[in-house]
């Protein structure tokens, strides 16, 4: 095996562990958000942390049915969506936060039991984005592993926002 394909793995190895890890750093970043600021808003074009949650979910169950198009169906085609549109026409503050995030649970934790152990050549598989073109598995995996961190810093900054508008 050649150092290049061997230090690609051992990335793929940390990468799917922080990626099995997501629930654990959201648990623990509500801990740091009393509820009842939540539903602030900063700007109007900012998700408050609820909508984030719920965006958080939404997201996840994309990434569920992409990472199985990538593993059943290489080749074939996986579609963006508007994520502001789908917060407001989905009315994400009427969802629940609690069924949002436990979703998400399940849907990350399914999806982490089936990556951890495939063979090399799935992770060589490629999908058609619509709004990325062709992507690979290892792509995908950049983009669900950073997913989560980038939005628990996201919820952060809406946090420091609410608290210096108090």
């Amino acid at each position: 095996m050649a150092q290049d394909e061997r230090g690609a793995q051992e990335q793929r190895v940390q990468q799917i562990a922080i990626y099995g890890s997501a629930y654990d750093m959201v648990k623990n970043a509500l801990e740091r958000y009393p509820r009842e600021m939540w539903q602030y808003r900063p700007s109007p074009q900012d998700f408050t942390i609820h909508e984030i949650l719920v965006h958080i979910a939404d997201s996840e169950a994309n990434s569920f049915v992409r990472a199985r198009r990538f593993i059943a169906e290489p080749g074939s085609g996986v579609y963006g969506y508007d994520e502001s549109g789908w917060a407001k026409k989905l009315n994400y503050h009427a969802q629940a936060v609690d069924d949002a995030v436990e979703l998400f649970r399940w849907l990350r934790g399914n999806t982490h039991k089936l990556i951890r152990d495939l063979p090399e050549e799935v992770w060589r598989s490629t999908v058609v984005h619509s709004e990325n073109g062709v992507m690979t598995m290892d792509e995908w995996l950049d983009v669900y592993t950073r997913h989560v961190p980038e939005h628990i810093a996201q919820m952060g900054r809406v946090y420091q926002a609410w608290r210096a508008g108090k």
